[in-house]
């Protein structure tokens, strides 16, 4: 299948040299309402009465069969701070969800649709991916007032093949600011390589290595309006903070992993029953 690759020259050059790249105006409006939408659509039809709360702070609370079954399914991920002390929701749950992942790229039609677009395979060729498949996306909300801090993280410590091959694909659906919990990144970090990964054991998920400590100084904020697409290196260290204003920040993120040529590493959390059908084959 011939794939023309859609990155100039300066725009890889750019990505080679910073580990993230922005893309302004890669989704259109109709783009992100259909899937805003749709979202709302998927949460009044959810039933909150068995599901995770999601931290990237204490991994270990979301070692569970449901965290593990959402790689192949659309499951829904509350916020720490969304519930009481008596254990209901303090806001409604289109106000309290995290995030909804792993698989709406290949269940929901809508997502699948934008995730499997042209638009996708022209980035995916220029980055040199041969047989790409996405190994996972999330729907981020990044609620008002309790939307999460994500702590520095490299991608390929979650999505690790041999030799490494996965790159993030974050879609503002709504602006990212530094009020509302902008991704912030380590430009050209991505040179130092994977510095630990995460694993899916006897006893539950967990870290090979304690995480370095970080001066916040080298992070720069990656401020987009929505239609932006940031282009993230799997070794790119980045993160993001808590959202503390009146405004969400709705986010669609895809990650990608080569399966030509590299292995799927056994041990990751994901360990999916069907093998997902990949992209294109060039």
């Amino acid at each position: 299948m011939g794939i023309t690759g859609t990155l100039s020259s300066d725009q890889l050059d750019s990505f080679n040299s910073q580990g993230y790249l922005v893309i302004e105006s890669f989704a259109n409006p109709e783009d992100i309402e259909s899937m805003m939408k749709r979202m709302d659509k998927l949460l009044d039809d959810f039933d909150y009465t068995n599901v995770s709360v999601f931290s990237t702070k204490n991994q270990r609370k979301v070692t569970d069969d449901y965290f593990y079954q959402s790689a192949e399914n659309i499951s829904f991920f509350f916020e720490e701070k969304a519930f009481g002390d008596d254990g209901s929701l303090k806001l409604p749950k289109q106000l309290s969800i995290n995030k909804v992942g792993h698989a709406l790229h290949e269940l929901d039609p809508v997502f699948k649709g934008f995730s499997s677009s042209e638009k996708i395979f022209g980035l995916l060729s220029s980055l040199g991916y041969k047989k790409p498949v996405i190994i996972q996306s999330m729907y981020i909300f990044k609620q008002p007032g309790i939307g999460g801090e994500v702590v520095p993280h490299q991608d390929n410590s979650f999505l690790y093949t041999e030799p490494t091959t996965c790159t993030g694909m974050w879609l503002a659906l709504e602006d990212a600011t530094l009020l509302n919990g902008c991704l912030w990144a380590i430009p050209g970090s991505h040179k130092n390589g994977l510095v630990r990964r995460f694993l899916r054991g006897e006893n539950g998920v967990y870290f090979d290595q304690p995480s370095p400590s970080y001066d916040q100084k080298d992070f720069v904020p990656i401020e987009v309006k929505a239609g932006s697409l940031v282009l993230i290196h799997g070794d790119l260290i980045h993160q993001s903070f808590e959202n503390q204003s009146s405004k969400s920040r709705h986010a669609y993120s895809l990650h990608v992993v080569d399966t030509d040529g590299c292995k799927w590493a056994p041990e990751n959390w994901i360990r999916r029953k069907v093998e997902p059908e990949p992209l294109y084959a060039s």
